[in-house]
């Protein structure tokens, strides 16, 4: 039992959580997070970036998880069939969730967001960029459907250009290049995982969950505009 006038965290749930990137991002907005995942190798993670936040993760099937009881429902449903990676498989077929998905969400009457990349049919969607945060340095955009309002940042990409060297070499050639980290690899491939974590604002994934991770940052920032929305009912 919680002491005497201590007030609840507002709870929200994060399908298809992954590692875990949105979760640490809502949690730090000021959410109590229960994070949900078909995959159980992911957990581990999950848990290692919410260790300061505490939450719950379920290895369960984000089209069928109980929405009841929570305030603010986030879904990352997979982004391979939207992506302009998938023509490079073009024999491959990949799951759309997004409607379905959709549908979940209108009916749990909470407040929600779905995310996905450029190309996915979300309505009406805002863009986030790594250039719209402090600290971050990651050219990844993200597109967010919110069934409440939100104004946002533009994309200022000029502020990442010739300010870090990216290797030894480019230093004595006197060649200074962007460490700015992009989709999938960054803008130089041999980066090592230490630039692509600190990019990310992420330091507790391997390079392989964080190139299907979004940075906490925009959890948070969009988790802080639900938190209002919560407020102004």
């Amino acid at each position: 039992m919680g002491l005497v006038g201590e007030m609840s965290r507002p709870r929200a749930l994060d399908l298809f959580c992954g590692a875990g990137g949105v979760s640490v991002g809502l949690a730090r907005a000021g959410f109590e997070v229960v994070g949900v995942d078909l995959n159980p190798k992911l957990e581990k993670s999950w848990r290692k970036g919410m260790e300061p936040y505490g939450g719950e993760f379920h290895e369960a099937d984000a089209l069928t998880f109980p929405l009841d009881g929570f305030d603010f429902i986030w879904a990352s449903p997979p982004c391979q069939a939207y992506s302009s990676l998938r023509f490079l498989s073009p024999d491959k077929t990949y799951p759309d969730l997004v409607a379905p998905i959709r549908a979940r969400l209108a009916e749990s009457g909470a407040l929600a967001a779905i995310e996905n990349v450029l190309g996915a049919p979300l309505i009406a969607p805002i863009l986030l960029c790594g250039s719209m945060f402090d600290g971050l340095r990651v050219r990844r955009h993200r597109l967010f459907e919110l069934n409440f309002w939100a104004l946002t940042p533009r994309c200022n990409h000029a502020r990442w250009q010739f300010d870090l060297p990216v290797s030894k070499s480019n230093y004595r050639r006197g060649r200074k290049k962007s460490s700015v980290v992009g989709v999938y690899g960054g803008t130089q491939n041999n980066q090592p995982d230490s630039v692509r974590m600190e990019a990310m604002g992420i330091d507790w994934m391997s390079r392989k969950e964080l190139t299907q991770a979004i940075p906490p940052a925009y959890a948070q920032w969009i988790g802080g505009r639900a938190m209002e929305a919560l407020a102004a009912r």
